[in-house]
């Protein structure tokens, strides 16, 4: 199985790149096949899969076909968009994981997926925040993880948000460099070391005390838009970690295109 890494994966680990793309498979066993030298970053035998990884390289990992799913079918809803012989596309609710991690093993959307595919492999080319609602596009075949991997860095993706009160101009480009601070909380923010980042706002209507508005991500930092909402002053509404919080994070992947396919899921609010 090969996996090119996309732009707003810049950064990450090996394990994180193959845990995220490869649900069909338990952390433990990708972990035990990188420990026997079945996993290659650009031809280089991967020995600590702790490694970060920049947009553009290539992981190769050679997987059993017959090993055991590390996903546990779970009847839970879906809210289908689309789906073919290549792709299933979702509109994922605020509040659902995307795949299990080392303390919440059920109840994800890895578990609904499995569920719903009765055991058919899958793998996820891109994955949203916890709290994200909106478009989610799972592959169903190795190509077509392969195809969307390697289309990800011409990806175009909206999101509609709600921002704490009132935003004065129409437009904007926000461009504001985002890095980790371990220290810090949180541990992502706007700082002078950190990566370059670029967002584009749109207004499409103000309420009294809140903006509705149109995001763009042009790059793909760790909670790049929250953050960026936050750096000009105008938090995301429910925002617990960068704005005051609330019941719910009010971000919507609304609409996607890639690999010349587009999607679309009104928001829920």
């Amino acid at each position: 199985m090969d996996l090119i890494i996309a732009r707003q994966q810049a950064g990450q680990s090996v394990k994180t790149i193959l845990v995220a793309g490869l649900t069909g498979h338990s952390q433990m066993y990708l972990l035990r096949r990188v420990r026997e030298g079945a996993c290659r970053l650009d031809g280089a035998v991967v020995g600590n899969w702790g490694k970060r990884v920049e947009p553009g390289q290539r992981i190769e990992i050679d997987l059993d076909p017959d090993v055991e799913t590390g996903s546990l079918p779970q009847a839970i809803p879906l809210d289908v968009i689309a789906e073919d012989d290549q792709v299933l596309v979702v509109n994922k609710p605020a509040g659902l994981l995307v795949h299990p991690t080392s303390r919440v093993k059920s109840g994800t959307l890895a578990n609904a997926v499995a569920y719903r595919l009765a055991g058919q492999r899958f793998w996820f080319p891109h994955r949203l925040d916890q709290q994200t609602s909106g478009v989610l596009v799972v592959a169903k075949t190795a190509p077509a993880m392969r195809d969307l991997t390697r289309a990800w860095k011409f990806a175009r993706k909206s999101y509609d948000a709600l921002l704490e009160g009132c935003v004065t101009s129409d437009t904007m480009v926000i461009e504001a460099p985002i890095g980790r601070d371990p220290e810090a909380k949180p541990p992502w923010g706007v700082m002078a070391t950190g990566k370059p980042a670029l967002s584009r706002l749109r207004v499409v209507e103000r309420c009294p005390e809140h903006t509705l508005v149109e995001l763009e991500p042009v790059t793909g930092r760790t909670n790049q838009l929250r953050i960026h909402c936050a750096h000009i002053g105008h938090p995301v509404l429910g925002d617990g970690v960068y704005g005051t919080g609330g019941e719910r994070l009010f971000l919507h992947a609304s609409r996607l295109e890639v690999a010349g396919r587009q999607w679309q899921a009104e928001r829920p609010w």
